[in-house]
């Protein structure tokens, strides 16, 4: 991330949102306005007002941002940071804002053919352990709260030279695995806040209709091949405590509980 200096002038964000509302509406995709506003109010706060930055300096700052979030605007197909287009085909799922994809695409990335153009890829699971121990895509791993979606971003090397792909999903992707998709994407805003639209993972899926869905049609890519529903009796006890422990921003901070929130790490790299 680069330092805070004159060099990084303050953006005004309420001109690129006008001009993008103005220019790009209706707009095509969901777009991230808060980290400007954040990075603006973040410079102020180290002491770096506007009457030290160059006119010049200013204005090709915001012009470069500008034609940034016009183009994400209007190309749908790329990558949440503008560099490139999406690698898989997607769909128009439940949550609009999402990028989704079907079971079968999933299966054929499991299945490498998509390895040209994927270097590594992280199946993120957000159901529950016992939903994990009970039945899960093979190579996943198991992140059902904020805080390990936190030590997940901050932990994994990335690089922009490489293509590592983020899937999520839970039991039927439309809650958990949507709302930790979001959250990673709001943090790493936040990470990259300085430079904006660059992402540590720009490119996310969300898989549609969860495990269950996949489980019925893909039941080979699953490990063990079962499914544990999360409202399943012998689990209500269960229930109750990983509910109460996903709301938790603090959860996982023991290393013991860390260790079974993130299952088995196991990444599949292409």
């Amino acid at each position: 991330m680069p330092p805070h200096t004159s060099e990084y002038p303050v953006v005004d964000c309420e001109v690129i949102t006008r001009y993008s509302r103005r220019r790009c509406a209706p707009a095509k995709r969901h777009l991230d306005f808060d980290g400007l506003d954040k990075s603006v109010k973040r410079r102020r706060s180290f002491g770096f007002s506007e009457a030290a930055e160059t006119p010049e300096g200013k204005e090709k700052s915001i012009a470069s941002i500008i034609a940034a979030v016009e183009r994400l605007s209007t190309e749908p197909r790329l990558v949440s940071d503008g560099s490139r287009e999406n690698m898989l085909p997607t769909i128009l799922g439940k949550h609009k804002d999402l990028n989704a994809i079907t079971p079968e695409t999933m299966s054929r990335v499991l299945e490498g053919a998509f390895r040209d153009s994927i270097d590594q890829l992280t199946v993120i699971d957000c159901r529950y352990p016992y939903e994990f121990e009970g039945g899960h895509i093979k190579g996943a791993v198991n992140l059902y709260t904020k805080q390990a979606i936190n030590d997940f971003l901050h932990n994994s090397a990335t690089s922009s030279e490489k293509n590592h792909v983020l899937i999520f999903h839970c039991e039927f992707s439309s809650e958990r695995g949507p709302k930790m998709y979001r959250h990673l994407r709001s943090l790493d805003r936040e990470l990259n806040i300085d430079s904006y639209p660059k992402l540590n993972f720009p490119e996310i899926y969300l898989l549609e209709g969860g495990y269950k869905a996949f489980y019925e049609t893909q039941s080979n890519h699953c490990l063990p091949k079962s499914y544990t529903p999360m409202l399943q009796k012998d689990h209500s006890e269960n229930l109750r405590h990983f509910r109460v422990k996903s709301k938790s921003w603090a959860a996982g901070d023991n290393p013991r509980q860390r260790s079974r929130a993130h299952g088995k790490q196991t990444k599949l790299c292409f």
